[in-house]
Formats: C-alpha cells, structure tokens, sequence
C-alpha cells in the first residue's frame, strides 16, 4: 500500500508540473489562434482558399505539443507523444490524434513557427555575435545511404572534420538572444553568409577566423555595422582598443547558445525521415530556446 502511495504521489507531482508548463505555453495557443485567422483571410484576399477539410487538431495545439517536447526531458518524440501526451494530457487536448497522423500534419508548423520566430527575435543593442554551428544528419560512413538529405545536406568541414549535413548560422546579442539565423547546406562558406544574414543590424559585429574578409568588412560597415574577428598566426597586429578586444573574448557566449539547441532542445539528430519535419524541429528547438 506504501507504494502505490508513493507512486500516486509522484504522478500528482508530475501533473502538477506538466499543469504549470501548459499555462506558461498558453503563450503558444494565443499566437496561433491569432495566426491562423490572419493566414486564412491572407489566403482568401490572394483568392486561395483552404480546401478540403480541417485537421481534427488545430495549429496552435500541434504547436503547442512540439514546444512542450522540446522542454520535456525526453528524447524521442514517438515515446514523449504516445507514453506521455496520450496518457498524462489527453484532457487538455480533447482532440488527440494518432502519432503517425500527428507526424504527417507536422510540415503545417513550419509557417506559423517561423512567424513566431521573426515576431519574438532578439533586441539590437549595438554588441553581436556571429558564428555558425554543424547539424549532422548521419554518420560519414552511412552518407551515400542516406537518401532523405540527398538534394539537401552537402559536406562541410569544421575544426572537429568533416561532416555530412547543414549549417546553422546564428547572430546574437550580448545577453545571448537571437537576433537572425540561417540554414544553408554544410559547404556554404561563412563570409558568403554574413552580409544577408546581419542585415538590419548595426554596432559592432563580433565572429572568429572564419569571418575574416576585407571585402566583407567593408561592405558591413557601409551599412553601419563594424566587423572584429581574432587574426590568424601569420597576420599583421591591428589596432583595437580594450572594450573591442574584451568582447572578441567574450564571443564564446554564442557557443553556449548552439550547445543548448543542440543537446537540450535536440535539434541535432540522425532520425528524420523528411526534409520539412527537420525544418520544423530545427524552428521548433530555436522557439524553444527563445521562449
């Protein structure tokens, strides 16, 4: 009787937090309502119209799901969606579909998710950082097999080797939030990426060796934005003054931001079995991160 005691005690426990995480993502279920109306009357005033019928659940649910699995401990969608939502959150979502159904109506997230995204980016404060982290979506041996990424994911090299996969481009402020992002296939140059990427933004611009072009230099600053990067062994010392030569140190701040999408919001691994499912895990992780 003592266990079972125990047991009901540590399910209310886990009730009760999963409770307080569906009140906090209510945010989800507001901007999606909102969204959805003015997606509908886009496409009505573009003489589209939504044919066929509706999803038995809504965007703003779905949405709803795959931040809270992002902010969950678990690792696996299947297992969080079927051993948790259909079992600890079947009263909340009323409308529960099937996994595999859930699964096939992902891809309509990726609108809705990137608007959340442009909507909630970071402030520009004058202090950015820029770097680029690897998304890889199978192991070296296993490239020529893979046929999901085929049209999509290139080789790519970073200071770790080489890899199969995608970029993710990042600039971010200071207190670490995101200010724009990029995915691009994984042999896209950094310098090639920089000037779309950091447009809008202006102060000074923060990034390591890979960033180091005089022509790219010249083109941000034109547009207000001034370039710093670490010098290679065999460049000349330029002069920098103290605060521009503190914060150039300080640009490891952006790598604790890839580690965190990365290994807690997991938008790096080796299961998916379409290019827009990745596309809305990848936005999905970063909203997640920017909650």
């Amino acid at each position: 009787m003592l266990y079972k005691f125990r047991l009901r005690k540590n399910n209310n426990k886990r009730g009760q937090k999963w409770k307080r995480l569906l009140n906090y993502n209510a945010l989800w279920m507001i901007f999606g309502r909102i969204f959805n109306k003015q997606w509908e009357q886009h496409l009505t005033t573009k003489g589209k119209s939504l044919r066929g019928p509706k999803a038995e659940m809504s965007i703003p649910e779905m949405m709803t799901i795959s931040i809270l699995f992002h902010q969950s401990n678990y690792r696996n969608f299947k297992h969080f969606y079927c051993s948790h939502v259909m079992i600890y959150l079947y009263k909340d979502f009323p409308t529960l579909i099937s996994y595999s159904r859930f699964v096939y109506l992902l891809k309509n997230l990726f609108i809705p998710l990137f608007a959340y995204l442009l909507h909630n980016k970071g402030t520009i404060t004058g202090v950015s950082f820029i770097d680029s982290t690897k998304i890889q979506v199978c192991h070296n041996k296993r490239i020529r097999r893979n046929k999901v990424f085929a049209k999509f994911a290139k080789m790519g090299k970073t200071g770790a080797g080489w890899f199969f996969g995608i970029k993710l481009h990042l600039i971010i402020n200071e207190a670490g939030e995101i200010l724009a992002f990029q995915l691009t296939p994984g042999n896209t140059s950094d310098v090639s990426v920089a000037e779309v990427l950091s447009q809008g933004i202006t102060g000074n611009l923060y990034g390591d060796k890979g960033y180091i072009s005089e022509k790219l230099g010249k083109k941000l600053m034109d547009k207000g934005l001034q370039l710093f990067t670490n010098l290679r062994s065999k460049m000349k010392n330029k002069f920098m003054n103290l605060r521009d030569k503190t914060l150039l140190r300080k640009r490891v701040i952006i790598e604790t931001v890839n580690d965190q999408l990365k290994n807690i919001s997991q938008i790096e691994h080796t299961r998916h079995r379409s290019v827009s499912n990745f596309l809305v895990n990848t936005l999905c992780g970063i909203a997640t991160y920017m909650r």
